[in-house]
């Protein structure tokens, strides 16, 4: 089983930063697609940043030059940092393992994290 931890929950002010960190554990030998996606809510689930095993970084078009991924894959984890924020960063923000390789089973799976409250006061 395949588990994502992530860390760095908050509540900040405007124009703040925050970093979250998820950490992926469990028996697997390879993760293809790491990602942060966020709900704001009553809203859909959308992406917000995502790194490749091969080092690709994609960014939704709102946190451009704000946010910054960066995955480290020998330590299973995926960082993201984000500046300047704004009131509608706010969101429940759920880490994403996509395209995963489990030592117990063929295939590929996708997993997600519990998901951690960020909140931008104005």
């Amino acid at each position: 089983q395949v588990q994502l931890v992530e860390s760095g929950r908050g509540l900040v002010q405007a124009g703040g930063s925050l970093r979250l960190l998820c950490a992926a554990t469990g028996s697997f030998f390879s993760i293809n697609t790491m990602g942060w996606y966020r709900q704001a809510p009553g809203k859909q689930r959308v992406l917000v940043a995502a790194s490749t095993s091969g080092g690709r970084t994609s960014y939704a078009d709102s946190v451009k030059g704000r946010f910054t991924i960066s995955r480290d894959n020998a330590k299973k984890s995926l960082l993201l940092e984000m500046n300047s924020l704004i009131p509608s960063d706010t969101a429940v923000y759920y880490c994403n393992a996509d395209g995963v390789r489990v030592n117990e089973a063929p295939g590929e799976y996708v997993y997600w994290g519990q998901g951690t409250q960020v909140t931008v006061a104005s």
